[in-house]
């Protein structure tokens, strides 16, 4: 057993640390005010392990103080750094994390709640106390406050000072000694321990043992990926880690690294380094594949790296840059690194040994059955995520399209200084909206890329008025942009037909610009200047707008950031099975719990396969949003109450309870709101499900003010607006004259707000 308050103390001496191999901070909010609820009501909170060692062949977080024994938290680092925090009001020496997640917690002494600071509700009343401040001066300071309360004085004091001597509970220890323990199996029990935790990786453990051997390493490795990330691409260390080893042994596996020493993996990073800078060079300016957005097949560059060790530094040739690149696009586009990444990496590296690009080359086509011919049907994706999307960005910029305002190649030297380019639908989406599906109306044949302005200039004009002026203006324009130059095919009605001639169009520039990089023919010319392609923030569709209010939502809630527009790819066929709106590949807290998926396309993807792989699948933002505030409320010990209001967003005022005279208005909406629903059936195509089980839940009045509270548009609202029917939206009902008295004057206002918002005129 060991007391929190000598725990904390050796925190604070050094004797305690935190191996280098563990993860860094993840807990929330809401977690850290249940473990510190269940702390004060003397609950039991767990154990902890610890690794009792002379430290001198480990790497810990925070640097190693002084010499001899020292103990390596395995288990219970995110209770003792939320302890340590919240007491302390700041974080261990070998913190990595938000350390807002514990500062600025209060206690009621009335309520015995515990919330973090909420001015609104909290300054000028007494009865909510800074913890760390408690912790920090001790019980005096608050004695004077709490006589203007002599009924409950010795109650609140009582309560106070059970929360001020926590620090002498008690944790239960478990400690793994033996001065002939290895890192390797440390880790091996840490993973078996760590049961509810996502288990450490090859690399995590790979990693380890390089800073074992050269403590540096992982600052070291982070400030390039800092450099990358600054130049707009995103890599991990595990990514970075991949490259290093294929240079230093040759071997795809991270077990190779076992019998590297420090001063060759330096020179090894050091290589990679600079090998990854010469991909990157070339696939920027040959491909104009020059930010993170549009980078496909990240895993293929260990396998270039490994080629450029072999070849001394750097490609022979234009030509032989060139057949590399053909290699890369072709393995982007078929998922080769997508599945067993191991296993077709070690594959690669032995045939770039035996015959270097053009073994690579025939390994690939082996793998694809002889094929790597690319047809108009795989042009059929849809959003951003999918692995055609890059191509066609590359193919925009790589083979001289045109913008349709002014003519010009979308090139960084023709469109001057500060040129910027942006995603654009053909066929305006508030065209399409109502007469196709979602999937249909994001469909890879349906974007090219234009300027900005140009892009704003055309704005939701029909492709049969502008698609003929662009023409007239600037022949050849709208086939350098692979549009169909038959007008009848301009035509709303004729939108699929559209879609399949433009796929045609496209897949035959692929096939030729890939066939002429493979055999030297095309001429490389400059390098593509660098623009900027600016996001299409999707402020007039709900659905995005759903999404991006949805993440900054969870995000509030303690949630990681997630990758959006994604594909996930089966691990064992490297097929694709989705791609999702947003994806938290490591749980919606790193290391803890599976990941997780947002679909709102379920019926595109392979949702089976997907559970069968151990993913937690939501097709629904209300589901979602749904389930994360259930499981925040269960780790704040708030089952079955709710989300806490401290961190809830501002709710709106609320009019009081209508009068007896009102009730048969009231009787009228509760009619009106089951008759949305019934003619959203009817008239839409639209079963509104969980609307129908808020009404039972909560009656119309309640469901009306939880839906206008709520962070993000709903799925229902967002469904009707692409069935072209907000007109039976609970934002349009609300906004009738005859209603308007049910409801304040915020929550009329954010009705009309999201109704003006998505083109709904009153």
């Amino acid at each position: 057993m060991a007391k929190l308050s000598t725990l904390l103390d050796q925190i604070d001496a050094g004797t305690v640390l935190l191996p280098e191999f563990q993860r860094g901070y993840v807990w929330n909010r809401d977690q850290v005010r249940g473990l510190m609820r269940s702390v004060y009501r003397d609950h039991p909170v767990g154990g902890l392990l610890l690794w009792e060692t002379s430290a001198a062949d480990v790497s810990v977080r925070g640097g190693l103080t002084g010499t001899g024994t020292h103990l390596m938290l395995l288990d219970g680092q995110q209770r003792v750094t939320s302890l340590y925090g919240v007491i302390r009001g700041k974080p261990p020496a070998f913190f990595d994390g938000d350390e807002r997640s514990f500062s600025d917690l209060y206690f009621n002494v009335d309520s015995e709640a515990f919330e973090f600071y909420a001015p609104a509700r909290m300054s000028g009343d007494d009865l909510w106390v800074d913890v760390t401040e408690l912790f920090n001066t001790g019980l005096a300071p608050f004695l004077q406050k709490f006589a203007a309360y002599p009924e409950k004085f010795n109650v609140y004091v009582e309560r106070l000072n059970r929360l001020h001597q926590i620090t002498e509970k008690e944790f239960p220890q478990e400690k793994i000694t033996g001065a002939d323990r290895t890192v390797d199996e440390v880790v091996e029990i840490f993973n078996r321990v760590n049961s509810g935790g996502t288990k450490l990786s090859k690399g995590d453990l790979a990693l380890a043992r390089i800073c074992a051997i050269w403590p540096e390493a992982r600052s070291e490795m982070r400030a390039r990926l800092d450099d990358w990330y600054a130049a707009g691409f995103d890599f991990s260390l595990d990514w970075l880690l991949r490259n290093a080893t294929a240079v230093a042994t040759g071997r795809a596996m991270f077990s190779s690294l076992e019998t590297v020493e420090a001063e060759p993996f330096q020179r090894a990073l050091g290589q990679s380094v600079e090998y990854i800078g010469a991909f990157l060079d070339a696939v920027s300016g040959r491909l104009g594949l020059d930010h993170d957005r549009v980078l496909m097949g990240r895993y293929a560059v260990p396998a270039v790296s490994r080629l450029l060790a072999l070849e001394g530094g750097s490609f022979q040739d234009a030509r032989h840059r060139d057949k590399v690149l053909y290699w890369y696009i072709h393995t982007a586009l078929w998922g080769r690194f997508s599945g067993s990444t191991e296993t077709h990496l070690q594959q690669d590296y032995d045939a770039l040994a035996r015959g270097g690009v053009d073994g690579l080359i025939a390994n690939l086509e082996r793998w694809r059955g002889g094929s790597l011919d690319i047809n108009a049907y795989d042009f059929e994706g849809s959003t951003r995520g999918s692995r055609f999307y890059p191509l066609l960005y590359m193919l925009t910029r790589a083979t001289g399209a045109r913008d349709f305002g002014s003519g010009l190649e979308l090139k960084a030297e023709m469109l001057g200084k500060h040129s910027s380019l942006q995603l654009h639908h053909i066929f305006p989406k508030a065209l399409l909206r109502g007469n196709y599906e979602r999937g249909q109306v994001n469909a890879i044949a349906n974007f090219c890329f234009l300027t900005q302005n140009t892009n704003l200039e055309i704005a939701d004009r029909a492709p049969e008025e502008y698609l003929a002026e662009v023409e007239e203006r600037f022949p050849g324009t709208l086939a350098s942009q692979w549009i169909p130059t038959d007008p009848e095919l301009w035509k709303v009605d004729r939108y699929l037909d559209f879609l399949d001639a433009r796929r045609e169009l496209l897949a035959e520039a692929a096939r030729s610009f890939l066939s002429e990089l493979r055999s030297g023919e095309r001429e490389g010319g400059e390098a593509l200047g660098r623009v900027t392609l600016v996001a299409d923030d999707g402020e007039n569709d709900p659905r995005a707008v759903q999404v991006r209010e949805l993440v900054d939502e969870l995000l509030r809630l303690g949630c990681a950031e997630p990758r959006l527009d994604t594909e996930i790819a089966d691990p064992v066929t490297g097929r694709e099975l989705a791609v999702a709106e947003a994806y938290w590949p490591d749980g919606l807290q790193p290391g803890q719990g599976d990941p997780v998926v947002l679909e709102l396309d379920p019926e595109q993807a392979d949702l089976q396969r997907l559970r069968e792989l151990g993913y937690e699948v939501f097709t629904s933002p209300d589901a979602l949003l749904g389930f994360v505030n259930r499981r925040n409320a269960e780790a704040a010990g708030e089952e079955g109450e709710g989300p806490d209001e401290a961190d809830a967003p501002s709710a709106p005022e609320t009019p009081s309870a209508p009068e007896d005279g009102e009730a048969e208005l009231l009787k009228r909406f509760d009619r009106a709101m089951r008759d949305v629903y019934d003619r959203a059936q009817k008239e839409a195509g639209y079963t509104a499900t969980y609307f129908l089980g808020m009404l039972a839940d909560h009656g119309p009045l309640e469901t009306a003010r939880r839906l206008l509270a709520s962070p993000a548009v709903s799925d229902g609202f967002a469904s009707l607006w692409e069935r072209g029917r907000l007109d039976l939206t609970v934002e349009a009902l609300v906004c009738r004259p005859e209603y308007a008295s049910l409801f304040s004057e915020t929550e009329l206002g954010r009705a009309r707000m999201r109704l003006e918002q998505f083109g709904y005129r009153l």
